[in-house]
């Protein structure tokens, strides 16, 4: 069973070597936003609160530490009230400034709203979308983080890739900068990760398929991090290639991966992942009370494309529920295998 990581920052934290503000200007929701970025309430790397939330991770000028938080009573309502930054580390500065595109800065959900558009959707959307304004889709930038992630999550049980997250961060990953949560860790880098030995592997209850994917996202990292900063539709001037085909390029990195990574980074409106294990009937039942392949759910989607990422989203924050059929999978140790 997870166990969360205790809050036991001092109430006064010394000053930060970096500090900022962002104003969404109009409702926002810190919790709703950042909550994708969250692995399990054990997440040794990202915590999210309702007000507040603290990310470690490196920069390419170091590790930090940062703090995001909401203050009175027009944060608790959801409406316009800045969002504060602080930062500690090496990299203090570059989380800053980076900080408003990781709070969603950059997403622009004005052509969804737009009214013949909005007339499309599901009243089901349409109503999670009016009880949930202050929903933005964050873009990190870090393109090998939510790779690495996004493997480690293939084909198994939700519980064993948080497990297996876990175990990596705290045995690999390097004690922030600065005042954190007992228990927070850097992301393992992709040095780190070449390094993990077969049975660390094991021991992190991670397959071969799945550990030779990650080690080969590590060995290419450099490149897959010129592509976190490029807009989605930007090509590569040297190779002519996106940054989609640039993810397929590498073996075991398929459709799902692709998609779950760039709903990260680059706060994607339109990926979805197909091949996930739950998606698909749950859009399915969502939209016409009965479950579907994937194929299928491209279909029902194909109406709001460019915006189909929002859709899910919305449908996820609905209320509907799939229905559950058969035995949970039980985890699996892969130590003794």
């Amino acid at each position: 069973m997870e166990q969360s990581i205790p809050d036991t920052v001092p109430g006064h934290l010394p000053a930060a070597e970096a500090r900022g503000s962002w104003d969404p200007r109009g409702p926002y929701s810190l919790s709703g936003t950042l909550a994708v970025l969250q692995r399990g309430s054990a997440d040794p790397c990202v915590q999210v609160g309702r007000y507040e939330a603290w990310l470690c991770f490196s920069t390419t000028e170091g590790p930090v530490t940062l703090l995001l938080q909401r203050k009175g009573l027009q944060a608790g309502a959801g409406g316009a009230s800045p969002v504060f930054i602080s930062a500690w580390g090496p990299g203090a500065g570059a989380a800053v400034a980076g900080a408003p595109r990781l709070l969603g800065a950059g997403d622009d959900w004005s052509g969804f709203d737009e009214r013949g558009f909005s007339a499309s959707l599901p009243p089901l959307v349409t109503e999670a979308r009016r009880r949930h304004p202050g929903l933005r889709l964050p873009s990190t930038g870090r393109m090998f983080d939510a790779l690495l992630i996004a493997v480690l999550e293939q084909r198994v049980t939700t519980i064993e890739a948080r497990f297996a997250w876990r175990y990596l961060a705290m045995n690999f990953g390097e004690r922030p900068p600065g005042p954190v949560p007992q228990g927070m860790r850097l992301p393992p880098t992709p040095a780190a990760i070449r390094a993990v030995t077969p049975w660390q592997w094991h021991a992190a209850r991670v397959d071969a398929q799945r550990s030779s994917s990650a080690v080969r996202a590590a060995a290419v990292a450099p490149a897959l991090e010129r592509w976190g900063s490029r807009p989605l539709g930007g090509l590569d001037p040297r190779n002519g290639i996106g940054v989609d085909a640039a993810l397929a390029s590498l073996p075991g990195i398929g459709l799902w991966t692709i998609a779950e990574t760039l709903q990260r980074t680059h706060g994607s409106p339109d990926h979805v992942s197909v091949g996930d294990y739950h998606l698909a009937a749950f859009v399915g039942q969502a939209l016409t009370g009965r479950r579907v392949d994937d194929a299928r759910m491209l279909e029902l989607l194909e109406p709001w494309s460019g915006h189909r990422q929002r859709v899910v989203r919305l449908l996820g924050l609905s209320g509907v529920k799939k229905q559950a059929f058969g035995p949970r999978l039980a985890p699996m140790d892969h130590r003794h295998r």
